[in-house]
């Protein structure tokens, strides 16, 4: 085949490549929705720490390397928390607060803000306590230092784009929806923990 054939056919497929991407990913999605959305959790959430730490080199004027133990704690914890815990949370919420129920938009609204922001915030500190390997000490101290701010900063983000997400994204997109968020509240996040 002449090399402006091959490009030009190459070219055309281009577009292809996202359909066949995504009709690969719902179908993932059906098959193994828990796994599909911890996998993806547990990229983005990498991605999200990665992200973090090309900024704060960039705002230091920093040339150390990229600290690998730092991108695998946010996989490990995006695909053991983060998208299993997601996944059932927004379940647990389609079916205790129905769309047809009066008010729900509010409803689960402040289920998600009150309720579900607090004690996830309170596993994410608590959990990369724990990878990280220190003690309760440093887990009290980062709580006692970081847990408001973080909480207060979490409800500012997280209010108007839950409030979208749990009301009008479909629920097996919602974890994908709060993932590509999360890319840039782990980045302030992983700030946080420096």
């Amino acid at each position: 085949m002449a090399p402006a054939a091959s490009r030009l056919r190459a070219e055309s497929e281009l577009p292809s490549l996202p359909r066949r991407a995504l009709a690969q990913y719902l179908l993932l999605l059906k098959l193994y929705p828990v796994f599909t959305k911890a996998v993806s959790s547990g990229i983005l959430s990498a991605l999200g720490n990665l992200l973090a730490q090309m900024i704060e080199k960039k705002q230091k004027n920093n040339s150390q390397s990229v600290d690998v133990s730092g991108i695998l704690r946010y996989l490990v914890y995006g695909f053991f928390v983060t998208g299993p815990l997601s996944h059932y949370f927004y379940l647990f919420m389609e079916y205790w607060i129905p769309p047809e129920v009066p008010l729900a938009t509010v409803k689960r609204l402040l289920l998600d803000r009150l309720l579900f922001a607090p004690i996830f915030l309170l596993l994410f500190f608590l959990i990369m306590n724990l990878l990280e390997g220190k003690d309760v000490s440093a887990f009290a101290a980062k709580m006692r230092s970081g847990f408001w701010s973080a909480l207060q900063m979490n409800w500012k983000m997280w209010t108007p784009l839950q409030f979208i997400n749990i009301n009008y994204v479909p629920l097996q997109f919602r974890v994908l929806f709060a993932n590509m968020a999360a890319l840039f509240w782990y980045a302030y996040l992983a700030s946080l923990r420096k």
